[in-house]
């Protein structure tokens, strides 16, 4: 029987351009940070590892983390790659045996727990070691599995390149899973009418 695919929420943005927390805003009853770790648990990830950074006393004191393992980036200002970093470091202490990581934002409020279930899916049924990547409007991006194979590669990642990059010019075989809706991301005020 395969071992879990363990997954990684990037959660330590700043959310310079939107102005506030972008991870306590409202999606219905639930902020996007605690909407992603409720999805990624659906999943069926196991164990759910939250990266933060910014904002960080407000967002703890705001979101029970129960059914996660938050940790913290102290150098999330040096960009994205720091927090994949932060995250697979946990990972090696919490599930050393995962056979890959599912990575993925609070930030995209299309997203559901069945897209991320066909990753895994997708993922779990390949057999060697291959990434399963998401598939909207014309680029691959997260959410994506990556084999433990790829984690040097996500290890050696610097300053603001995330994961798109090793999608780009992927090291193994890439499988993609179409995500409608995957582009409507919250960057920006204007964004904010995505989340009615």
């Amino acid at each position: 029987m395969p071992m879990p695919v363990a997954a990684v929420v990037l959660a330590a943005g700043a959310s310079r351009r939107l102005g506030q927390p972008k991870q306590l805003l409202m999606h219905g009853n639930e902020t996007l940070l605690e909407r992603a770790i409720r999805l990624a648990c659906e999943s069926g990830a196991s164990p759910v590892v939250v990266v933060l950074g910014a904002h960080i006393h407000i967002i703890r004191a705001s979101i029970p983390f129960k059914n996660a393992v938050s940790v913290v980036n102290n150098h999330w200002e040096q960009g994205i790659s720091t927090s994949i970093h932060a995250g697979l470091r946990t990972l090696e202490e919490t599930a050393p045996d995962a056979t890959g990581v599912l990575l993925l934002s609070c930030d995209q409020p299309r997203l559901t727990a069945a897209h991320l279930r066909a990753l895994i899916q997708s993922f779990t049924t390949q057999g060697a070691a291959a990434i399963a990547a998401s598939s909207y409007a014309g680029v691959l991006g997260v959410p994506a599995v990556f084999p433990r194979a790829v984690f040097p590669d996500l290890l050696a990642l610097r300053g603001d390149t995330g994961a798109r990059a090793l999608l780009a010019e992927p090291s193994c075989p890439l499988q993609t899973v179409d995500f409608a809706g995957g582009e409507v991301d919250i960057d920006l005020p204007a964004d904010l009418d995505e989340l009615t």
